[in-house]
């Protein structure tokens, strides 16, 4: 497979479009390209292009020289609120999240949140690890990371969403008996992370209060950086398993 990167605004097959300077480089004194090798680039829409360079001067051109074909819309989108948690973790966390398919990664601060205030430069370091996360597993999106918020905003984004599922320690159900029927039917859902110290039972009083299902990740506690991964992980295996039986089903009906 061509190494995949990302450009911005929306293209069309025959034109030429500037690659950044970040990707220029990458692409020259890492994976040594040349003139007339191609490439697939990635356009804001999410149109996959093979793309062939052409340099010019100092700066790095591309031209698009074939669509490829779109890829079928994921039957569930998942968004993923993560309480900021200490040192780089988050960065670990963007980073993983991007790999498993979440559509958004939405840092957020709440009661027990010990992390500092994350400011722009963090942000857009988030940014820059998505995307080449992205690139690296094959995306043809890259997930939107949203500026830090407070819990009450959190909440607040409920509404958007076909199912809320919330990660607490103190849940008793088990996931396997839950989760299935949560995401039944569902487009959309968000997947909401605590910090280090777990939820208060009043954070998690409100987050119920405003339609989110309380779930349990298992026995252990797991650490913050882990937990929205395992769900993940667990979502992407029960869209699957969907998946490979609608494609039996298929089969024995033909």
């Amino acid at each position: 497979m061509s190494p995949r990167f990302f450009i911005e605004g929306v293209h069309e097959c025959g034109e030429r479009v500037r690659i950044d300077d970040a990707d220029a480089h990458h692409m020259r004194d890492v994976l040594r390209l040349h003139e007339g090798d191609r490439v697939e680039v990635v356009d804001s829409a999410s149109q996959a292009f093979v793309a062939r360079l052409a340099p010019r001067g100092e700066q790095l051109f591309a031209t698009l020289v074939e669509r490829r074909d779109p890829l079928p819309l994921p039957r569930l989108r998942v968004d993923v609120a993560q309480a900021m948690p200490k040192g780089t973790k988050m960065d670990f966390i963007v980073e993983k999240a991007t790999e498993l398919g979440a559509g958004a990664v939405i840092p957020f601060s709440s009661e027990r949140t010990i992390a500092r205030a994350a400011g722009a430069e963090r942000v857009t370091r988030w940014r820059r690890i998505a995307k080449g996360a992205a690139e690296q597993c094959g995306r043809r999106d890259v997930p939107a990371i949203a500026e830090p918020t407070d819990f009450g905003a959190v909440l607040d984004r409920f509404c958007a969403y076909d199912v809320v599922l919330l990660a607490w320690e103190s849940a008793q159900e088990p996931l396997r008996e839950q989760l299935p029927a949560l995401v039944a039917g569902a487009r959309s859902a968000l997947v909401v992370i605590g910090p280090e110290g777990g939820f208060s039972r009043a954070e998690v009083e409100a987050a119920e209060a405003r339609g989110a299902a309380i779930i349990s990740l298992g026995d252990r506690i797991l650490r913050t950086e882990t937990a929205a991964l395992v769900l993940l992980a667990i979502l992407h295996y029960i869209i699957g398993n969907e998946r490979s039986a609608q494609h039996a089903r298929r089969i024995n009906t033909a």
